[in-house]
């Protein structure tokens, strides 16, 4: 279980987290010196080195958005110029992609941060700059919602690239896309100019997502456990109906792939603070029949958030790092895990760096909403339980500072059950290894913490 007691202040994390920039600003730049972008997106990498592996292209705003950030807490004009140019360059793909349910991901990481970076004034306000970012959330916006399946019950979901048959948890965070091009005023128009609210749309597909992706502990199978989380719903395409959980690259359908419950964890807390802005009239406009008002949709998003959040502290390592998979098979070899730090060396199965830096975010904003709300005994615990992750993943052995490594987040893990990730020679399974998103979503967090540690109000996508 993670401590929630004995944790860092904000501004012991603060001083943590202006390590993590000087550690990754040095790694940016060398891997734009030596990657082409006609070898695709990097994803992970192999013996410090970074790899393409063609699945989706969903990392590459990961790549150029780490530079943003990296601007945005250093000052150094050449992340800025860096992650513009390829922004304009290399990204237009992406806003327009019709396969991927991975809009949110690449095009708020991108286009999202260079819009928040202007209108919150840290960099130079171009009219022509803003539009262009306008105008490319928009379409991923719309893009997105149109990659649409229909449930009965005024249900609904984004589907994930398996197909429209499938649902996955990842997909939560790409709702923040729906958000932004909503915020700015837009819609996605249908067949005989049918005017399609992303918002009823998002709302729609968080509601479907917390009924199949997430467990309440009500009965629903015998592993109903409260908070555990499936990677994948499938439902049947003929009638709409459920069919079953599955998981792409967890260990099972019925165990909780741990970056999965990150996703939810993150996705939720941020549409709760998104969702916070709204009018009620905005939101009973839309006519969803389990979602009457905005304290309905408040209710349902904090009781979905606080499950996989009480899961995630009670089923990880005290030091808030956890294997990648809670039922993954070698376990039970490490005998009482949950009760001492995670070994990233272990020969029996790996820890997952980056769904403790996605989950560590996912904490702090949580917290920070429930306390904002009143509740702040459980809005404290999740905060701290949010500080004693990032602390974790800010020092050693998770934060790389040897300058021959390109990746900045040690011990993470891609694709467990296709194999993907690098093991080192002499060892038994992956370790000592970095993907994009988990870089990405360390330099967010370390944001998040350093604005935090300054009083600063924290960076959100919907400030636009």
């Amino acid at each position: 279980m993670i401590e929630t007691e004995k944790v860092p202040s904000p501004a012991d994390a603060g001083r943590l987290s202006a390590g993590v920039f000087r550690a990754a600003g040095p790694k940016i730049r060398a891997l734009a010196a030596r990657w082409k972008p006609g070898n695709g997106s990097p994803v992970f990498t192999e013996a410090g080195r970074y790899t393409s592996r063609g699945w989706t292209e969903w990392t590459q705003g990961f790549q150029f958005g780490g530079a943003l950030l990296c601007h945005e807490a250093t000052g150094e004009p050449w992340f800025l110029d860096y992650g513009r140019s390829r922004t304009v360059d290399l990204m237009a793909p992406h806003v327009s992609h019709t396969g991927v349910h991975d809009h949110g991901f690449n095009n708020i990481s991108t286009y999202g941060n260079l819009l928040r970076m202007i209108r919150e004034g840290r960099i130079g306000e171009d009219p022509g700059e803003r539009r262009f970012c306008e105008l490319a959330l928009k379409v991923s916006g719309a893009v997105q919602a149109a990659r649409w399946t229909d449930l009965p019950g005024d249900l609904g979901y984004i589907a994930s690239f398996n197909g429209h048959h499938s649902l996955f948890a990842d997909t939560i965070r790409s709702l923040r896309v729906l958000a932004a091009a909503h915020r700015l005023g837009h819609v996605l128009m249908g067949e005989r100019d049918r005017k399609i609210s992303l918002l009823r749309r998002l709302l729609q597909h968080a509601e479907t997502t917390a009924r199949y992706n997430v467990y309440f502990g009500e009965g629903r199978d015998i592993w109903d456990v409260r908070g555990r989380v499936a990677h994948e719903s499938v439902f049947n395409l003929n009638d709409g109906s459920y069919r079953c959980p599955s998981s792409q690259q967890g260990y099972s359908p019925f165990t909780t792939w741990t970056r999965g419950l990150a996703w939810i964890l993150l996705g939720y807390a941020e549409e709760l603070e998104f969702l916070r802005e709204l009018d009620d009239a905005e939101i009973s406009a839309l006519e969803l029949p389990y979602f009457p008002g905005k304290e309905a949709v408040l209710r349902r998003f904090e009781e979905t958030a606080r499950a996989v959040a009480d899961f995630y502290i009670e089923n990880t390592p005290p030091d808030g790092v956890p294997y990648w998979d809670t039922g993954a098979p070698g376990l039970h070899l490490l005998g009482a895990w949950k009760d001492r730090a995670a070994d990233p060396w272990s020969d029996h199965e790996p820890v997952d760096s980056s769904a403790a830096a996605i989950a560590a975010q996912g904490l702090l904003r949580l917290g920070a909403h429930l306390s904002a709300a009143g509740a702040g005994t459980d809005g404290g615990r999740y905060t701290r339980a949010g500080l004693g992750t990032a602390a974790t993943i800010m020092t050693a052995p998770y934060l790389s500072e040897d300058p021959g490594h390109e990746g900045l987040l040690l011990h993470s893990i891609y694709h467990r059950p296709n194999g993907w990730d690098y093991v080192p020679p002499g060892r038994k399974v992956p370790c000592g290894e970095s993907c994009m998103w988990g870089d990405y979503h360390l330099l967010e967090l370390a944001l998040y913490i350093r604005r935090h540690a300054e009083g600063s109000p924290p960076p959100f996508f919907f400030t636009l």
